[in-house]
């Protein structure tokens, strides 16, 4: 199969269809008219009316009522007409792609990429075959983003400003407490409807957000601004003069085509508007979708007029203070494609939004946002992310000054394909700051003080529960410092770099409090039997014991090791002291002033007292117990190899000393 030309394509309608000349006739005229849901009535009615042996016929009706329904933006209806298109032998390999590009548009992505390739089957390396097939993989892998909130976009339909009918192409304006749009609400005056989408013809609504921040309820502009025909796809200067929007009138005497016209706030009142000409003497194109930049010497717009990449291109027009064009230009082959691009909106001087059909997306129109470099002036695209991007059309964007938050239109979720506005707004990931204040002994500490300062200049002052936890609420990029403070303990600081990220994050900042005066098990301080010299698994406690000393330089602390009840009491008071210099050896060789230190040796006089952890890890053993030789003896043999070891230790303690007693006060 491959695509027919389209006069032998011509040629074999003709002879397959001279019965119903006339019927047909009358649906292709409204067709090419671009009056779209009249064609559609009347290729339906012709559809059912013709038998269902003729099936050469069947499926030129139904290949031409889809491509109205595709029109009309109703893609399911679409699809099953190409569908049945193809069912019924259409001789053009079109049907493949226009079936893939509703079922993409749907959300179906594994048939569209199905049909795609067999689409490709016929026409291998076909532009829009591959850009669909493209599309549809990424939406494929992309498809759990919504899902899991990578993205953080909220979105919700805006019921106040929507109604029946269409609703589309929000634009924020003065101080973001204005907002206009397009729409074909049944309210507007008159009962004429127009022939392309069976609607009433577009009118420019208005919608006020009030003093408390609560928009109210659309009006139609009452000005000789809306006439009876289409207006919509405005765009305000910053100063609020000056209209610009899209307009199309409709009749015998008037082009079908859309153009700008420019309108002028005078007291208050929108005048009517005047045609305004980017092109003089082209009358052959459509020009639409404008968006003008704050200063208002800039104009972007849609057109296919000559000169363009494809289909619906955008064009910059620069004007002069008169609001005449001095010179125009196409955006160029990073914004614009083969397909269509439409629907401009520019953020900044440096950063455009559009909707495009033509580069890989989700299906449909999808929004995208193009950012110009100072350096190379050149356009890097960004496609957004869902759930601004769905598989239906996604256009229109506006936003509020600053702020990743405002208004688009999607015709997602209905199943008519009227357009409606959403709002939308990115939310911050949430940063949440917890820990926990143990002592030495990993005993939980309630009560304690932590003071938090970020580098925004944010003051904290937290408590810690009576589990010893604490928790806050970060912001995303701030640094932040920490002060611990219980009474009897040294003060202990920590920092947290900033966070940024797009996700929620947890961080976790523990602080394990010195006391003074007090002894402190060295944990994992292990020598060789019978010697003083430490062994290479004690240096990561000495570690901690440097960096607190480090930290607090004010400080003394007293070192002393003991042993087990074996062997003779001089012996071990001497072995006990050569280790207890061992320590302090290792400490001065890392850079601690020697005169704050001081080694005792106690050998096996001070057993250790059994408190609440031992007696938790060791359940044979009474919490209060002191571990002496006599208590030792009543113990089963494995339980008296237990208490020997927790008597072979090392411990230091922080010497009182006023500086102290005084900050811990």
């Amino acid at each position: 199969m491959k695509r027919f030309h389209p006069y032998l394509l011509l040629l074999t309608l003709l002879l397959t269809i001279s019965c119903n000349r006339v019927r047909l006739s009358d649906a292709r005229e409204h067709y090419v008219r671009g009056e779209y849901h009249e064609a559609v009535t009347a290729y339906r009615r012709l559809y059912r009316q013709t038998p269902r042996e003729i099936d050469a016929l069947r499926g030129v009706i139904a290949f031409e009522m889809a491509e109205n329904y595709r029109l009309l933006n109703r893609s399911a209806h679409a699809a099953t007409a190409y569908g049945n298109a193809i069912r019924f032998g259409y001789p053009d390999s079109i049907a493949f792609l226009r079936l893939a590009q509703m079922l993409h548009r749907e959300g179906h992505y594994p048939k569209a990429v199905d049909t795609y390739r067999e689409y490709l089957a016929y026409m291998p390396g076909d532009r829009d075959g591959m850009i669909g097939l493209r599309g549809a993989v990424q939406a494929m892998d992309e498809r759990g983003l919504q899902d899991n909130g990578s993205t953080r976009y909220q979105i919700e339909r805006m019921e106040l400003f929507n109604s029946s009918r269409g609703d589309f192409s929000p634009m924020l304006t003065n101080e973001d407490n204005h907002l206009f749009f397009t729409s074909s609400r049944e309210e507007i005056p008159g009962e004429e409807r127009s022939p392309v989408t069976g609607t009433k013809y577009h009118d420019l609504y208005l919608t006020v957000r009030n003093s408390q921040g609560v928009w109210q309820k659309p009006k139609r502009i009452e000005s000789t601004l809306n006439t009876q025909y289409d207006e919509g796809t405005a765009s305000v200067t910053a100063d609020g003069e000056l209209m610009f929007y899209s307009f199309m009138a409709a009749g015998s005497d008037h082009p079908a085509l859309p153009s700008l016209s420019l309108s002028r706030k005078v007291d208050g009142v929108w005048s009517a508007g005047i045609r305004f000409s980017i092109h003089a003497g082209d009358s052959l194109s459509l020009f639409a979708h404008p968006a003008v930049s704050a200063s208002g010497h800039l104009l972007f717009f849609v057109s296919d007029m000559p000169g363009g990449i494809g289909g619906l291109d955008i064009w910059l027009a620069h004007l002069n203070h008169k609001q005449e064009v001095i010179r125009i230009e196409n955006a160029g082959p990073a914004i614009n494609t083969p397909g269509n691009e439409m629907f401009p909106m520019l953020r900044n001087d440096t950063t455009l939004y559009f909707s495009s059909d033509g580069h890989p997306g989700r299906g449909g129109l999808d929004l995208f946002r193009a950012v110009k470099s100072n350096a190379t002036h050149q356009w890097r695209l960004h496609h957004l992310p869902p759930p601004l991007n769905s598989p239906a059309d996604d256009f229109g964007i506006t936003f509020e000054k600053g702020k990743e938050r405002g208004f688009f239109s999607s015709n997602r979720e209905d199943a008519r394909g009227y357009d409606h506005i959403w709002s939308f707004e990115q939310m911050k990931p949430v940063i949440r700051v917890e820990g926990f204040v143990v002592d030495r002994q990993d005993q939980l500490i309630g009560g304690a003080v932590i003071d938090v300062v970020g580098s925004n200049g944010a003051l904290k002052r937290l408590v810690t529960d009576r589990n010893g936890t604490y928790r806050f609420s970060a912001e995303m990029g701030v640094a932040y410092l920490f002060l611990a403070q219980v009474e009897g303990f040294l003060n202990q600081q920590h920092s947290l770099a900033p966070v940024n990220t797009g996700n929620d994050t947890i961080c976790f900042v523990d602080f394990e409090m010195t006391p003074y005066n007090k002894p402190v098990v060295l944990k994992h301080i292990y020598y060789d039997f019978d010697r003083a010299i430490l062994r290479p698994e004690s240096k990561e406690e000495l570690g901690r014991l440097i960096h607190l000393m480090q930290e607090h330089p004010e400080i003394r602390v007293e070192l002393s090791a003991h042993t087990d009840r074996i062997g003779s009491t001089r012996y071990n008071e001497s072995l006990s002291l050569q280790r207890a210099r061992s320590v302090i050896d290792y400490l001065t060789a890392a850079g601690i002033d020697p005169a704050r230190l001081t080694a005792v040796g106690c050998g096996k006089w001070k057993p250790r007292v059994v408190d609440t952890v031992v007696a938790q890890d060791h359940p044979f053993l009474l919490e209060g117990a002191s571990l002496t030789e006599d208590y030792i003896g009543e113990l089963l043999p494995s339980q008296q190899a237990v208490a020997d070891q927790l008597n072979r230790r090392t411990e230091f303690r922080v010497l009182p000393h006023p500086l102290i007693t005084s900050e811990n006060k």
